[in-house]
């Protein structure tokens, strides 16, 4: 399966005033394309933490001691700011525990779900101008390097672009616009008709002078191109000014019928090719064709690949070849000072004097690797620069961090000692400290090195692509841009588009509701609108950070329920954080149970529920209620570990009954138990003594198999 996201031995310490708190330990996982993993745990055990890393939130206080997350190419622990910005809420949305904490209380619904959508929007078309100049300039430096003559020159041709790609906006928004009030107009005909025929006339009003207002501004040459037909039945429903009064509205439920029949036809035809419609008004000094879309887009496309784009492309090509053979020996040379680097580091590696400038080389020589008409933009290339810095620092700073934090923790154990000297009980705790591990920073240095030079290495031995789709990738690119560019979302389109997700999620009566402020709704209600604000972006993960705890049961499950129809609809990827084994059982592809900052079992739903390994998981599962039982529900004993010095061992072993001597001296690995399975427990290890699962659990999953009509750990 296709991986989304990979986080990659990911640890994760906060600093407090009694020491580090070691949150997250280790923690490593995959979430594939379309699934829906879930991390299970206590509360305290890492689970939200590791959430809010991914998205790049985590507290001032919060120190990444190690790790990787990679998703889309990128380290996410790598980029800055301003990269996350491109990826948070936009490819990946979070929604958290409680919805009144994610909405403001006096801001409507409705601006809370549009406020995001046009703003990003905003920086989006920015971007994606910012994009498409800069691309082109590129490219037309690296057409200038082949010394081809041409009858008009590169720099000519990337003007006629840009020409006739103003044409495509002019064009493509007045229709985008036209297609917007049409949706906004069969929005309103929807809601007028409901609240007409549940005899609810409070809006009635305001949706017939919607309907009057806008309907005639849905006339374009491309998508209600006669508005005859409409403009008469605006008039009819203009003239019928004794409706409101008598609350008749029949005459006009069958105008908005008609209006509606023809803004859905114009909805099904197909849409014109704009891109090259543009560049048949701009250039062909013609008048456009009449005929129908398809005969439309096969004249302009004909003359825009005739007259322009085949030779652009032929263009492309041979700049494209010089950008990656450029690309090939800046990574030649990239290798060869990583590797002069990493010796320098070996030879001298307490001498900053001798390393930095080999880094400042080794930096540059690796950005000389890029290849500079790469549109993808995944190279590790792009984010080494950061990576190497930022660990390079921390090893020649560690001593001096370290220092600092030895000298706060004699001053504390020197005030504490004195308490104790008075024969007096201290109010407060000293922890033991954590220090940095320069070791560690020295480890990291070499596998960035390393991992870039495998890189570089991999580049070069990489078989070439058709030149031919990658120069056609490259027109694609700039018209994906130039849509983005038109794609402006106007408070009426971020309307019509707030209450389609509103009517997607489940809440009833949206264009009445689009108005409400979050107290006017219940705990569900509230948490739909949270969903619904998450889904704007059409992202691509889904974290799910204990989205039903507020919730009552019944509600519950209608929220798990509406969480699995949008995955399956959107093809989400989502990781569902929850301390409740129950709320997963029926949704979750793959399960991680997480205690003390660390994973110690993950499987599939079926491994986890049906052939559970670890004593932690048993007692999760143990402590679910079942009704078909009369055993007395189970509570784990004791209470999770001090994290700011956490155990040698197996942080579970001293709430584990079946903990053995082992479990408090050092901590277990993961043993396979099949090729999904995994668990972190002394129990699988040959030489350990044979334990099964505790007899209500066995029983109970025993009666769960029976009634799917299986068997449990080989028993009938």
């Amino acid at each position: 399966m296709e991986k989304t996201l990979s986080v990659k031995n990911l640890t994760i310490n906060f600093r407090t005033i009694n020491g580090q708190v070691q949150a997250v330990r280790d923690v490593s996982f995959d979430l594939h394309k379309g699934e829906t993993m879930a991390i299970v745990g206590e509360s305290g055990s890492g689970k939200s933490v590791t959430s809010r890393a991914i998205l790049g939130i985590l507290a001032k206080n919060a120190i990444v001691k190690g790790g990787k997350i990679f998703y889309d190419g990128q380290d996410l622990l790598k980029i800055d700011e301003e990269q996350f910005h491109k990826i948070r809420g936009d490819k990946i949305a979070m929604i958290f525990q409680d919805p009144l904490s994610s909405l403001n209380p006096i801001m409507r619904i409705g601006k809370q779900l549009t406020e995001a959508m046009i703003l990003k929007n905003k920086a989006n078309r920015r971007e994606s101008r910012h994009i498409f100049n800069s691309t082109m300039s590129k490219l037309v430096h690296y057409m200038n390097l082949t010394n081809e003559t041409y009858p008009v020159s590169n720099e000519q041709k990337s003007k006629d672009f840009n020409k006739f790609e103003y044409k495509h906006l002019e064009l493509e928004n007045a229709y985008n616009k036209a297609v917007s009030y049409g949706e906004e107009i069969l929005t309103i005909i929807e809601n007028f008709s409901f609240e007409v025929e549940k005899k609810s006339y409070t809006n009635v009003k305001r949706y017939i002078n919607d309907i009057c207002s806008s309907a005639l501004l849905t006339q374009n040459n491309y998508f209600v191109k006669d508005i005859s037909t409409i403009r008469q039945e605006v008039t009819k429903i203009k003239n019928d000014k004794d409706a409101i009064k008598t609350k008749e509205f029949d005459a006009i439920l069958q105008s908005c019928m008609v209006i509606k029949k023809e803004l859905e036809q114009a909805l099904t035809l197909e849409k014109p090719n704009f891109f090259s419609l543009a560049y048949y008004v701009t250039f062909e000094n013609e008048e456009i064709p009449t005929e129908d879309v398809k005969e439309l887009n096969a004249i302009t496309r004909k003359a825009l690949d005739e007259n322009f784009m085949l030779e652009f492309i032929e263009r492309t090509k041979k700049a494209l070849e010089i950008s990656y053979l450029e690309a090939i020996e800046g990574a030649k040379k990239a290798i060869l000072s990583l590797k002069e680097l990493r010796q320098v580091f070996s030879d001298h590696l307490d001498s900053s004097k001798e390393v930095i400038p080999m880094v400042k080389k080794a930096i540059h020589d690796v950005e000389e690797s890029i290849d500079k008409l790469d549109i993808k933009r995944k190279s590790k290339a792009y984010v080494f620069r950061s990576s190497l810095t930022d660990t390079i620092h921390k090893f020649y700073t560690v001593d001096k961090t370290n220092a600092k934090i030895q000298s706060k923790y004699d001053k504390k154990k020197i005030a504490y000692e004195k308490i104790i000297s008075k024969g007096k009980e201290p109010t407060w705790n000293l922890f033991p400290i954590t220090l940095w591990d320069k070791e560690a920073y020295k480890t990291e240095i070499f596998e960035i090195i390393d991992s870039m030079i495998i890189a570089c290495e991999k580049f070069i031995s990489m078989e070439r692509k058709d030149p031919t789709k990658k120069a056609i990738a490259m027109v694609d690119f700039f018209k994906d841009n130039a849509s983005n560019i038109v794609n402006k979302v106007t408070k009426r389109s971020a309307k019509i588009k707030a209450i389609k997700l509103m009517e997607e999620v489940g809440i009833p009566e949206p264009y009445k509701r689009y108005k409400q402020y979050p107290f006017e709704f219940s705990g569900g209600m509230r948490q739909r609108i949270v969903i619904a604000i998450a889904l704007a972006a059409n992202p691509e993960i889904l974290i799910c950070d204990e989205p039903t705890t507020a919730l009552d049961v019944t509600i519950q499950s209608q929220i798990l329920e509406l969480i699995n129809k949008l995955k399956e609809e959107r093809n989400l990827s989502i990781i569902f954080i929850t301390h409740d084994m129950g709320v997963v059982a029926n949704m979750a592809d793959r399960i991680s149970i997480m205690y003390a900052g660390k994973i110690v079992e993950t499987g599939t739903s079926d491994d986890i529920f049906y052939n559970p390994k670890h004593p932690y998981t048993w007692a999760l599962l143990s402590s679910m209620p079942d009704l078909d039982t009369k055993e007395k529900l189970f509570s784990i004993p004791g209470t999770p570990p001090n994290m700011i010095n956490p155990p040698v061992g197996d942080a579970f072993a001293a709430r584990n009954k079946y903990a053995m001597k082992i479990d408090f001296e050092k901590q277990p690995p993961f043993f396979k138990v099949s090729d999904s399975h995994y668990a972190a427990t002394w129990l699988l290890h040959p030489d350990a003594p044979k334990v099964e699962m505790p007899k209500a659990l066995l029983d109970r999953i025993t009666r769960l198999k029976t009634e799917a009509g299986g068997t449990v750990n080989g028993r009938e």
